[in-house]
């Protein structure tokens, strides 16, 4: 066979989606017909540009014994410690001109060879079709020398016949991968840029008469309790479904009574399509989803989405996921109250589907299309309104429709994300429908609901989503009749999102209002050896979106943020409220399909803080949104004084598949009676020498007033404090026009404030230290007044703040801040177990709690403001014991949160020899302002006249 020594490369510029590649299909994960998975160690050479070497590599016999190994599914750029290249993160912007359909001549090729051998027991009959199920982002393909096509459409199956071309022993399978192609106009998603074959190869024996594509069509009818069953193929055979005593031939409708499927009930009928050649299980969920009376009704009812946008992502594989990690998704996703996901910006690995029908989760399937980009030139040349590009775009519509028709969890095609409009869309629409009328169609970019059957939005803001609800928004006739959701809303970069409980309570209040998707599941971190995660800009790209990829309610090793144990909370399928002193709960069940009959609950009584009886709840398995009034029993009667609450807990009866019995589903908290403040009685009074002044157990600088001990705790003087290391919400997108309240802090000098001594009094049982504390430059300040006393034992701090001058801009935090020379245990009787701010604190519960400092820490993968406790009535570390009048936030660190803003990365913090405390009488909210809405006006930390106190104290830790 002769090869060119010039290879053609002409199709990496084609707008056409390839060549040679079978029609779409079906997906399904086994049969009894015959694979070989081609997973595994292939050879590969990474060349400049995509004429750098000619197709002999793909002939038989070629020696590329000195080629590196890589692993496939993997990215090249991840693997090979940098030899064969590096990641490149933009948000929207290309990283290459924009010229379509053309590409940089400097483009990444990567070929990859793989030999293999038929098993001994491969039959000699039939055919074969090569399955390639993801390859960023052109791809063409030799078999034993032969040329049988090329691809694009990065994240979508495309299969070759090769039947013919296979021989016992030696195929050769060569693949060479183009970074850059037309395809990659249409995959301007936000996310790395990773080449590779990413997704599995299989080789799949086709015996005669075998299943081609298939249709399973499941309704249900919710007045009948029937379902209706048919099944759709393009090779005759038969359909059974043993539990319900079906057996019919293809083709045939089929009706009787059944279980529905639901995200919440998610009841599947295993049964299998039988042909002449082939059986293949099937997993059947009836389902029937409309638009019905402006809403979104499945099975009848209205659906309520509390989703999450998920991106593929592993901190070392990229996209290149295995089914345990996609297991652990969606384990995580049902643990906190999740129900729906959509597949932003394209299918998922059709495994990943396979389990929400097996858990339970509403899907948008989201076609891989986003042309994100071209918004920089107004759309000019978009894809998506130019006809020449068309044919792609259907092509990408029909390969994830056909692949992915047969998944119950599936409720709507989206045409794909952030692509403007045009006639593009218009006719992926339109051959959807056709394909599909079972379902509906979701695209955000259609704002005029042109082509979609639901007004989606993202990021929206509170007021708006409340003017929609009240369906006072305007918009096209067809748009006004449409249910709405937030395909995107709380963007969860870094510290936030805040403000979720807000929208939850308009979604909620409005039946027009279906929910939202949170923006996103997972931050995309890579593994770094020097940096711990890397972000984009440290890989070196000349154009890259910096930290903005890692925006996830799970942090890149899957753990929770404090983010996504929030969104638990405002999402918990049980409405638990009460008056405490009147001991009666109301229980309301907030599921859409299930009763309350899965749940056990408990209650328990506290004693500041403390449990000191609990004991099982009766709580009625009330339907989907009726409540009960549930009384709880007497409290303790030989519990007198303190602070008293119930706290009652719904939880899991029995194990399920997605969680352990007693898993906590929802819960809620009532106050019973308030707790004493903090006092003393100012009974001795500070004296003075040349150096120090006494005032009970303290310490003071004679010179400054300055605290320096308190019963031999050595203290860095508290000093008023009102600076955070900025949060990525503080400091905004760049391209908000609302406020950014981290710019503006820094405007006004807030992170460089001064401290101006006025006077040090001596009173008779006061210790008085009058100050100012203003940036340089700006005509405002802040007159400060620390105001101590002592019983002898005990220190009281009050501190009074008088702003002056024009305040242009709220304050980043209130409170005080001092240093410790030793301290790691800290006890608090106060919000937790984790992190709250004033718009995040919703899932904070009041109880005893105990940690480090550095489990105070929460590890944002750029460093930034973290691990304030709420609701703190009193906290112990380092010797000291801390009361506050009102009930304040905790945060302790090792480092300042100067050093804090400083750092890029974790690895940039090392922990110095004190402990810095802050005890804030308050927090500026955080919002969701690095892609959507800042606070809410009711969160922000105003500067107006305050004043607070603490009494200090020493712990026998101390003594």
């Amino acid at each position: 066979m002769s090869f060119r020594t010039t290879p053609p490369v002409d199709y990496v510029e084609d707008v056409s989606p390839g060549r040679g590649a079978l029609a779409p299909r079906a997906w399904y994960a086994s049969s009894d017909a015959k694979s070989l998975s081609l997973n595994g160690s292939w050879r590969l050479r990474v060349s400049p540009t995509a004429d750098a070497e000619d197709d002999s590599f793909a002939e038989e016999g070629y020696d590329a014994g000195g080629w590196p190994e890589v692993t496939v599914p993997g990215h090249w750029v991840l693997q090979g410690d940098g030899a064969f290249g590096s990641p490149i993160y933009t948000n929207h912007l290309y990283p290459f001109p924009v010229d379509p359909p053309h590409v940089p001549t400097e483009n990444p090729t990567g070929d990859h060879l793989r030999v293999f051998d038929l098993p001994a027991n491969w039959p000699a009959d039939g055919d074969a079709v090569l399955r390639f199920d993801g390859v960023e982002s052109c791809a063409r393909v030799w078999l034993n020398g032969t040329d049988i096509g090329e691809f694009k459409g990065s994240r979508l199956p495309h299969e070759f016949a090769v039947g013919r071309l296979l021989k016992p022993t030696g195929n050769v399978l060569a693949v060479r991968v183009h970074q850059w192609s037309a395809g990659s106009y249409l995959e301007d998603q936000d996310q790395w840029w990773l080449p590779g074959i990413f997704r599995d190869v299989t080789l799949l024996h086709r015996p005669v008469g075998s299943v081609g594509d298939f249709f399973v069509h499941a309704s249900y009818d919710h007045t009948t309790g029937e379902g209706t069953l048919r099944v759709d193929s393009d090779v005759d055979g038969r359909v059974s479904v043993p539990a319900l005593d079906i057996d019919v031939a293809t083709g045939e409708s089929v009706t009787v009574a059944v279980e529905p499927w639901s995200a919440e009930t998610p009841k599947l009928y295993d049964g299998e399509l039988v042909t002449a050649g082939e059986r293949v299980p099937l997993r059947i969920g009836f389902r029937t989803v409309v638009l019905e009376g402006g809403l979104i009704k499945v099975n009848g009812k209205a659906i309520l989405f509390k989703g999450v946008n998920r991106h593929e992502w592993h901190p070392e594989k990229g996209r290149a996921l295995d089914l345990a990690t996609m297991r652990e998704d969606v384990l995580l996703m049902k643990r906190h109250n999740l129900n729906a996901v959509r597949t932003s910006h394209y299918p998922p690995h059709p495994a990943f589907l396979d389990l929400c029908d097996e858990y339970g989760l509403w899907v948008i399937d989201e076609c891989d299309l986003e042309t994100h980009g071209f918004t920089e030139q107004a759309w000019r040349d978009n894809p998506v309104d130019d006809d020449r590009w068309t044919p792609a775009l259907l092509d990408r519509a029909a390969r994830m429709v056909e692949r992915d028709k047969n998944h119950p969890s599936i409720v709507f095609w989206s045409l794909g994300n952030e692509a403007g409009t045009g006639r593009g869309l218009t006719a992926m629409a339109e051959w959807i429908h056709g394909r599909d009328p079972e379902r509906l169609v979701h695209y955000e970019g259609d704002w005029d609901c042109r082509d979609t059957d639901v007004y989606s939005r993202m990021y929206a803001f509170h007021d708006e989503v409340e003017q929609i609800g009240q369906q006072l928004d305007g918009g096209t006739h067809k748009r006004r009749e449409l249910p709405f959701i937030q395909c995107e809303y709380g963007h969860a970069m870094g510290n936030g999102p805040g403000g979720l409980a807000d929208y939850q309570e308009l979604f909620e209040k409005y039946d027009r209002l279906q929910g939202g998707f949170i923006w996103e599941w997972i931050d995309h971190g890579i593994k770094h050896a020097e940096l711990g995660y890397a972000y984009g800009g440290d890989f070196g790209e000349e154009l890259h979106d910096g930290n903005f990829v890692c925006d996830g309610l799970i942090f890149p090793d899957r753990t929770p943020s404090p983010g996504l144990v929030e969104y638990k909370k405002v999402i918990e399928p049980v409405r638990i409220e009460g008056d405490g002193a009147d001991g009666t709960v109301r229980v309301t069940n907030k599921y859409d399909f299930a009763d309350l009959s899965g749940l056990a609950f408990e209650w328990s009584y506290q004693v500041d803080g403390e449990t000191v009886e609990a004991g099982s709840l009766s709580v009625p398995a009330l339907a989907p949104g009726e409540s009960a009034d549930v009384k709880l029993p007497e409290p303790p009667s030989q519990q007198t004084g303190g602070e008293t609450q119930w706290t009652v807990r719904a939880l899991l009866a029995a194990e399920t598949a997605w969680a352990p019995k007693d898993h906590v589903v929802a819960w809620g908290q009532f106050p019973v009676s308030a707790r004493q403040l903090p006092s003393i009685a100012a009974s001795e009074g500070p004296t003075g020498s040349e150096r120090l002044i006494t005032l009970g157990p303290a310490s003071f600088d004679a010179r400054t007033g300055a605290l320096k001990t308190i019963g031999g705790v050595e203290v860095t003087a508290p000093r008023l404090d009102v600076w955070r290391a900025p949060t990525d919400n503080d400091d905004g997108a760049e391209w908000q026009t609302d406020t950014r309240f981290g710019m503006l802090w820094r405007k006004y000098g807030l992170h460089r404030m001064r401290h101006r001594l006025d006077a040090v009094e001596l009173g008779d049982d006061t210790l008085t230290v009058r100050t100012r504390v203003a940036p340089a430059a700006w005509e405002v300040g802040l007159a400060t007044e620390y105001r101590w006393t002592s019983d002898g034992t005990r220190l009281k701090l009050t501190v009074s703040v008088t702003p002056e001058g024009d305040w242009k801009v709220p304050l980043p935090r209130l409170g005080v801040r001092f240093g410790l020379a030793q301290a790691d245990a800290v006890r608090w009787f106060g919000g937790g177990p984790g992190e709250a701010y004033p718009d995040t604190r919703t899932a904070s519960m009041v109880g005893r709690w105990h940690s480090s400092v550095d489990e105070l820490q929460t590890p944002y993968v750029r460093p930034q403001e973290n691990g304030a406790r709420a609701d703190v009535r009193w906290v112990e570390l380092g010797g000291l014991r801390i009361e506050g009048d009102p009930e304040f936030w905790f945060t302790a660190r090792r480092w300042t949160s100067e050093q804090l803003e400083a750092a890029r990365h974790l690895t940039d913090l090392s922990a110095g020899e004190t402990v810095w405390v802050n005890l804030d009488h308050g927090q500026h909210g955080i919002g969701s302002q690095s892609c959507g809405p800042g606070p809410l006006p009711q969160y922000f930390l105003k500067a107006e006249p305050t004043q607070f106190s603490f009494v200090f104290s020493t712990t026998a830790s101390a003594e």
